[in-house]
């Protein structure tokens, strides 16, 4: 877990989340702090800083309103997005349903076949026992996520309606994330020509090709 949580896109992008393919399952204690490394990453305040201030641009969640009271709820907004989420799909439910939260990366093969994996894995998760079935931790975290959410959200963007459509939005966000986790220590390798155990997901983090 140690090499995994170094483990950065751009060198600023976190990817604690992404594992070899025969990486031993996780205790709960290792859940909570893969959960809780993930919410205090200072890349996780720059996120939220930037969605907040696209939906400012935007003017989404008018309830809000603009200005530096308007930036504010929108960007406490995101954070409480974030946390919501990452707390119940990364900890909660993985403990309760005995699942594995990371993305297992696949690293070889037809490229076609890595993105059809890496979507399937936003809907089916590995059990810690073995064997795989479906994803409780990404679906009911995101549903419980977007239903918590109704509570800071302006009157005008609560609802079933749109908790549904939030809920869908974060599983879509969601398989882009794992495409990304997929591909991108190929892209790392080709075009910044740096070799780390990312590249090869049959090998454990640490070890040298």
């Amino acid at each position: 877990m140690k090499q995994e949580e170094k483990q950065r896109a751009l060198g600023i992008v976190p990817m604690f989340g992404m594992t070899f393919y025969n990486a031993p399952p996780l205790t709960s204690k290792q859940k909570f702090r893969l959960m809780s490394r993930a919410m205090i990453d200072p890349f996780t305040f720059v996120s939220a800083g930037l969605t907040a201030g696209v939906g400012q641009a935007s003017d989404s969640f008018t309830g809000y309103g603009q200005g530096a009271t308007g930036f504010g709820k929108r960007y406490g907004a995101a954070l409480a997005d974030n946390a919501d989420s990452n707390f119940f799909s990364n900890f909660v439910y993985p403990s309760l349903f005995k699942q594995d939260p990371r993305y297992f990366r696949v690293g070889e093969g037809p490229i076609k076949r890595r993105i059809w994996i890496a979507l399937e894995e936003e809907f089916v998760a590995r059990k810690d026992s073995g064997g795989r079935t479906f994803s409780f931790e990404n679906v009911l975290g995101a549903f419980t996520a977007g239903t918590i959410s109704n509570i800071y959200y302006p009157a005008s963007d609560r609802g079933v309606g749109l908790t549904v459509t939030r809920a869908a939005t974060a599983l879509g966000y969601g398989c882009l994330g794992d495409v990304l986790l997929e591909f991108w220590p190929d892209v790392d390798r080709k075009v910044f020509h740096r070799h780390s155990s990312q590249a090869n997901p049959n090998q454990p983090p640490g070890v040298s090709p």
